[in-house]
């Protein structure tokens, strides 16, 4: 079985380049290291209402969802987070009630927004860390200056780096991200745009 490294939900940043795209930023407990996933508005709005306690008049789509696990006995174990060939990330959720226990296939952001819910771990793969996480530069600075023997200490309050404002600063996985989400709307401009800046990585 693969190691799974666990993640801790920092927070949503929002990104300059497109209008109604956010960064859902996950870090590894031990390392430091970041993963941020492309959302959108409805998904980030989802996640925000829990983060800040909003309630709302009706339930939402993942409140509802948390009715009907608790409704039927069925408890959410645990989620992890994996990457597709097209550079999208998706999830496994982990389900089980009295009988059995059933691995369902679901998006990043929904993944999240329920775990975040019921106090569900979230982890992610070695290939995927390696892959799309980045040490934030205060990590940087810290893993340079201090001795060896000297645990790493995190800053208090720290919050997520704002998401990148020009497509040439972003990682392969962002963009990848990106461009699905603007053939998704059919926003092909964008698409076209997004799809020069990742052929010229390739020249």
């Amino acid at each position: 079985m693969e190691d799974l490294y666990r993640l801790k939900l920092t927070g949503i940043t929002y990104n300059q380049i497109e209008s109604g795209v956010y960064a859902l930023i996950l870090e590894e407990e031990q390392s430091g290291r970041r993963l941020p996933i492309i959302i959108g508005y409805p998904e980030a709005q989802a996640i925000e209402c829990k983060l800040q306690e909003i309630v709302t008049p009706r339930p939402l789509t993942h409140d509802l969802m948390v009715s009907v696990f608790d409704t039927f006995g069925i408890s959410l174990k645990s989620v992890v987070i994996r990457k597709l060939p097209n550079g999208v990330f998706a999830a496994d959720l982990t389900l089980q009630n009295e009988e059995t226990i059933r691995t369902v296939d679901a998006r990043s952001s929904d993944a999240v927004a329920l775990a975040i819910r019921v106090g569900a771990p979230i982890y992610t793969t070695s290939e995927v860390l390696d892959e799309a996480s980045y040490l934030p530069e205060e990590k940087q600075t810290e893993e340079r200056t201090r001795p060896s023997s000297t645990p790493s200490r995190r800053r208090p309050g720290n919050t997520p780096p704002p998401a990148p404002e020009k497509l040439s600063d972003m990682p392969d996985s962002m963009l990848a991200q990106l461009m699905q989400k603007a053939v998704e709307e059919e926003n092909y401009e964008e698409a076209a745009k997004i799809k020069s800046e990742i052929e010229r990585r390739k020249e």
